[in-house]
């Protein structure tokens, strides 16, 4: 008898259990985006008179929100709302014309970037990161997120908080290839950060998830190989604008 009154209660508990497991595929995620926008510029560069006025002019943090709609299939990252109270460095100002798209059933990506004054359109397969995963979590939006790092051009370690509640392998700007989704990114050199504050669960229309794209059509090693022939003599700054271009 004692067994008989075991098992129901066996099965209420797992059923709770699986009730309170979210396992999203579509929806809409916002996040914040922070940037530093005097870490471009070295610690010498402090006493020059012009980097002094221009601290007094600019202010150092900046945001913006931007949008990542998703499903199964497919995810698109955009600008959501311009920061129109904010003053921008030159080169900082975000373009509302840059989108990226993740092609996550097809294995490709299609990112338009305008670059100073020319717009590329890079179409490749999705970016393969090598991820380590730790056991750090964190909570972002709501979702238990865990910790993996990974490096970009050769140096420029990458910080991902990612939930598998999610169920779509992206995330913001080209990242992706984790378990799960990306809620919140980090690099910690160029003092940029991304952090979701809301994830709705409505599922886009075909047309948020197929943008119209245009520019200079390249493969990232083009578009890369472009990039440093035009600031191989702009030195720190010009490493960094080409780390935060390849993101």
């Amino acid at each position: 008898m004692k067994h008989l009154f075991f098992i129901p209660l066996l099965l209420c508990f797992f059923s709770t259990a699986s009730a309170q497991v979210k396992f999203i595929s579509s929806g809409r995620i916002e996040f914040e985006k922070r940037v530093n926008q005097f870490s471009f510029y070295d610690k010498e560069d402090d006493e020059a008179p012009w980097v002094i006025e221009m601290k007094k002019t600019f202010p150092k943090m900046v945001n913006e929100v931007y949008y990542l709609d998703f499903n199964e299939q497919k995810s698109v990252y955009k600008l959501g709302k311009e920061n129109t109270d904010v003053k921008y460095m030159w080169g900082r100002k975000p373009s509302e014309t840059d989108v990226t798209v993740q092609d996550v059933q097809n294995n490709q990506i299609l990112v338009q970037r305008d670059i100073f004054e020319q717009t590329y359109l890079v179409k490749d397969s999705l970016r393969n990161y090598e991820w380590k995963i730790s056991n750090e979590t964190r909570t972002i939006a709501g979702f238990e997120c865990r910790k993996a790092v990974t490096k970009i051009c050769d140096s420029v370690y990458i910080v991902a908080f990612y939930t598998d509640e999610i169920t779509v392998s992206s995330g913001p700007e080209s990242f992706g290839g984790l378990p799960g989704m990306i809620l919140g990114l980090a690099v910690p050199r160029l003092q940029i950060t991304w952090f979701a504050t809301k994830v709705e669960l409505k599922e886009p229309s075909e047309t948020m998830l197929n943008p119209k794209q245009k520019g200079k059509t390249v493969t990232w090693q083009a578009y890369e190989k472009d990039l440093n022939k035009a600031m191989k003599d702009w030195g720190k700054y010009g490493a960094k604008v080409m780390w935060t271009s390849l993101l």
